[in-house]
């Protein structure tokens, strides 16, 4: 038996996210029928993150355990190969064989996302379905200012989806950085872990910071009220992209 780590890209526009569902296509189906496809397997792949339905990944990490011996090149091949046919937008783009205690979810030191705002007025039909189209100005600088208190270690409370199911709403977030270029607004976010639907609430938040609906300073009194009806809307799911597992 051999422990594999997969790192996967996927469109989740029009799937029910990283989980297997009792209706609608996960990425974890998609992938675990691939593995029986081409080698009669059945297998339960663990990925490091378990992503909502239309949120997309750059470099997702997954592992999962295989008796059939093929070396990395034509097991990937394989996996494409079956993807392919099954019309899914996901793809393994590297394999390799890691330690049997390796896990993906409990082994990862750092997650990275990003969110992706398209700010301007004309929608983008390239776009579609892969950014958050704000067709008004917003106020980098002052989305900036009220990023600097979510750093650190903090109660995200306010920032905390209903049905999250984490024991603690203590988390450390690591970096939060904003980067404009052109009409797009790029939200780099990376910590340890997150809670749930914690990215989508920060952002969310600070899109409000900047519209001027809320002030920077606002932010740090959310954050310590702890309370999630005193943040903002909870950002679209289209904007964003796991971007790397780093362990």
């Amino acid at each position: 038996m051999t422990r594999y780590k997969i790192t996967i890209e996927y469109d989740g526009t029009n799937l029910v996210g990283w989980q297997k569902q009792d209706e609608g296509q996960s990425v974890q189906e998609y992938l675990e029928d691939a593995v029986f496809a081409f080698c009669g397997q059945r297998v339960e792949i663990f990925a490091a993150g378990r992503t909502d339905a239309g949120v997309h990944a750059l470099g997702q990490a997954a592992h999962f355990d295989l008796e059939t011996n093929m070396d990395l090149y034509h097991l990937r091949e394989a996996f494409n190969a079956k993807l392919r046919e099954a019309n899914a937008p996901v793809s393994v783009v590297e394999i390799e064989i890691v330690p049997d205690d390796f896990h993906a979810r409990f082994s990862a030191k750092k997650r990275s996302y990003i969110y992706r705002l398209l700010n301007r007025r004309a929608r983008s039909v390239l776009l579609e379905n892969r950014v958050w189209h704000v067709n008004f100005k917003l106020d980098v600088e002052k989305m900036r200012e009220g990023a600097k208190y979510l750093v650190g270690h903090h109660d995200f409370s306010a920032f905390r989806g209903a049905g999250c199911q984490a024991k603690s709403p203590m988390k450390t977030l690591d970096r939060l950085e904003i980067v404009q270029n052109g009409d797009e607004i790029d939200f780099i976010v990376e910590a340890k872990s997150f809670l749930y639907h914690q990215v989508r609430n920060m952002v969310g938040t600070l899109k409000m910071v900047g519209d001027g609906h809320l002030k920077p300073q606002d932010v740090e009194k959310i954050l310590e009220g702890k309370k999630r009806a005193d943040a903002g809307v909870t950002a679209p799911a289209c904007g964003l992209y796991l971007n790397k597992v780093e362990y």
